[in-house]
C-alpha cells in the first residue's frame, strides 16, 4: 500500500511542478534526473489544508486520477465474434479471454524461465541479451525497486511454445476486431512479435506501441492499467488472458476502438503477504519497425492520405466517407519517441491527429 501511494504522490507533485512554468512539460530521457520538489506558488489557496488538497487535487489531470476499480467483460475463446468483441473494445480496450486451450505447464515453465534469467549475475545478463532496440535487458535507474525488464523475440526456446500459443491468440483477436469494425486485417507476415517480461515493476516501464497485447493469468493478482480515462484496476483472473487494445489498433480502427497505454503491470495497492513472484509476462502483437501506421478504414476523408490512389478512387465514395482522425506515421520515431519518454501524462497519438 505504501509504495502505491509514494507512486501516486511522485506524479502527483510531479504535475505540479510541471504545470507551474506557463503549462510548459519537460522532456525527460531514460537517464534524467528526477523533477525538481516543486514550490508552491502563491495565488493557491490558503485558508486550510483541506481546501488546499481540494484546490490541487481538481487540478491534476485524468491519467494522474487515483485509480478506478473496474470488471472487464470476460469472453470464452469459443464465444469470440465481431458481436461479443465490439463492445469490450468500444467501451473498455480490454477484456478477458477465458476457457483457453493452452495447457497449464507452458505458462508455469515460461514464468519460471523469467524467474532464472532475472536471477542471473548483471554483466551474464548484458552478455546473453546485448541491446538492439528495443530487444535486450533494461533497468529503470529512477525507480526506487529496481525494477528491469527483459525484451525478447518470442522464438527464443524457453518461451517458444507459450508465446506460440499467445499469438495464435492474437491474430485469432485482431480477425475478429477487423471483421468487428471493417478495417482492413494485416496478414500474419505483416505482424511482429515482442515477448516483454518484467521483475518488480509497479510502475508502466517502458513503453511500446502494439496492436494487441496479451497476458496471461496465472494468479488473481490485480493488475493497473493506464487508459485514456485515466488508471484502472482490474483483478486477474486465474486461467485467462488479459487482452489489451494499444495504440496501433486504435489507429487502424480510425479512433472506434479504446486502448491502453504500455503493458498492464501489478497493482501497488494489492498486498502480496506470501511475497509470490512479481513476474508480468506480456506478448505484444506489433508491426515490424520500418512500417507506417495509418488507419485501414476504406472511403476516409482527410488527413494525409487522400491522394493514394492518384485520383483513381470513386469520389462520390470519398465523400460519403467518414472523416479521417489520424495522419499516417513512421512507426520507428513513434516507438523511439514513446520509450524514451515513458511518463504517459499525455495521450502520446495527439500529434498525429488530424
Amino acid at each position: 500500500m505504501a509504495n502505491g501511494v509514494l507512486d501516486y504522490w511522485y506524479y502527483f507533485f510531479f504535475f505540479l511542478s510541471s504545470s507551474s512554468s506557463s503549462h510548459h512539460h519537460p522532456s525527460f530521457t531514460a537517464t534524467a534526473a528526477p523533477p525538481p520538489t516543486p514550490s508552491f506558488s502563491s495565488d493557491l489557496p490558503s485558508s486550510t489544508s483541506s481546501d488546499l488538497l481540494s484546490t490541487l487535487l481538481h487540478r491534476l489531470p485524468p491519467s494522474l486520477s487515483l485509480p478506478t476499480t473496474s470488471t472487464p467483460p470476460s469472453i470464452p475463446l469459443s464465444a469470440l465474434s465481431p458481436s461479443t468483441l465490439l463492445p469490450a473494445a468500444t467501451q473498455f480496450g480490454f477484456f478477458h479471454l477465458t476457457h483457453l486451450p493452452i495447457p497449464s505447464d507452458l505458462p508455469l515453465s515460461a514464468e519460471s524461465a523469467a524467474l532464472s534469467l532475472l536471477s542471473l549475475p548483471l554483466p551474464q545478463k548484458h552478455l546473453l541479451f546485448p541491446s538492439n532496440w528495443p530487444l535486450g535487458h533494461e533497468i529503470d535507474d529512477d525507480d526506487d525497486d529496481g525494477s528491469e525488464s527483459l525484451c525478447l523475440d518470442p522464438s527464443l526456446s524457453e518461451f517458444r511454445d507459450f508465446a506460440a500459443e499467445l499469438e495464435r491468440l492474437g491474430v485469432k483477436v485482431l480477425e475478429e476486431l477487423a471483421s468487428a469494425v471493417g478495417f482492413d486485417n494485416p496478414t500474419r507476415d505483416q505482424l511482429s512479435s515482442l515477448l516483454w517480461i518484467s521483475g518488480g515493476a509497479r510502475k508502466p516501464g517502458r513503453v511500446y506501441p502494439y496492436a494487441v497485447g496479451l497476458q496471461y493469468q496465472i494468479t488473481t493478482r490485480k493488475q493497473t492499467l493506464l487508459t485514456d480515462s485515466g488508471r484502472v484496476t482490474v483483478s486477474g483472473l486465474a486461467g485467462s488472458v488479459l487482452v489489451t487494445l494499444g495504440d496501433i489498433a486504435q489507429v487502424w480502427s480510425n479512433g472506434k476502438l479504446k486502448k491502453v497505454r504500455g503493458r498492464p503491470f501489478p497493482c501497488s495497492f494489492d498486498e502480496n503477504p506470501n511475497n509470490d513472484p512479481c513476474i508480468n509476462m506480456s506478448l505484444l502483437i506489433t508491426l515490424p519497425a520500418e512500417s507506417i501506421v495509418r488507419p485501414l478504414l476504406p472511403n476516409l476523408i482527410g488527413g494525409d492520405d487522400d491522394d493514394d490512389d492518384n485520383g483513381e478512387g470513386d469520389a462520390t465514395n470519398k465523400k460519403e466517407g467518414e472523416k479521417r482522425l489520424f495522419n499516417s506515421f513512421s512507426l520507428e520515431d513513434y516507438a523511439w519517441r514513446i520509450y524514451h519518454q515513458p511518463l504517459l501524462f499525455k495521450d502520446p497519438l495527439l500529434r498525429y491527429r488530424a
